[in-house]
C-alpha cells in the first residue's frame, strides 16, 4: 500500500538527489543520468549517481554502498531522480527491486504515481523476490 510523499524530510531527500545530478550531470557521454538519496535512521542522506560501462551500476546501488560503507544498516527512505536538474521523479529498476527487496525491504521508496508521489515499501515493489538462503 502506497502513501503521499510530499513532507518536508521527503522534499529535502529529492533535493539531495538532485543535487548529486546537477553536480555530476553527463550530456555528452551520457553517462551519469540518475541521482539518488537514501536517508538513513541515523539522520545521514547518502547519494549516489549511475556509473555506464559493461556493467554499470544504477544510482540507487552506489547511494546504498556508500551509507554501508559508513556503517549504516537502516535504511528509511530512497529516491531516484534523472535529468540535469533531476526533474524526473524514477521508480527503481528491476535490478535495483532485488537489490532493495535484499538489503533494505522495509525502506519506503519515493515513487511517481499519476497524481504526484507515493512512498512504498521496498519489499512491495518486488513480489516474489529471490531469496537468499
Amino acid at each position: 500500500m502506497s502513501q503521499p510523499a510530499d513532507t518536508d524530510p521527503d522534499r529535502a531527500l529529492i533535493e539531495a538527489a538532485r543535487d548529486a545530478i546537477r553536480r555530476n550531470y553527463d550530456a555528452e557521454g551520457e553517462r551519469h543520468t540518475v541521482g539518488a538519496a537514501v536517508l538513513c535512521a541515523s539522520g545521514r542522506i547518502y547519494v549516489g549517481v549511475n556509473l555506464y560501462s559493461i556493467h554499470g551500476s544504477c544510482a540507487e546501488f552506489i547511494a546504498l554502498g556508500a551509507a554501508i560503507t559508513a556503517g549504516e544498516r537502516e535504511f528509511v527512505t530512497l529516491v531516484s531522480v534523472r535529468g540535469a536538474d533531476g526533474e524526473e521523479l524514477l521508480a527503481p529498476c528491476g535490478n535495483c527491486r532485488q537489490m532493495l527487496a535484499g538489503y533494505a525491504p522495509d525502506c519506503d521508496v519515493i515513487v511517481p504515481t499519476g497524481s504526484g508521489t507515493a512512498r512504498v515499501k521496498a519489499a512491495d515493489l518486488l513480489p516474489y523476490a529471490y531469496q537468499v538462503e
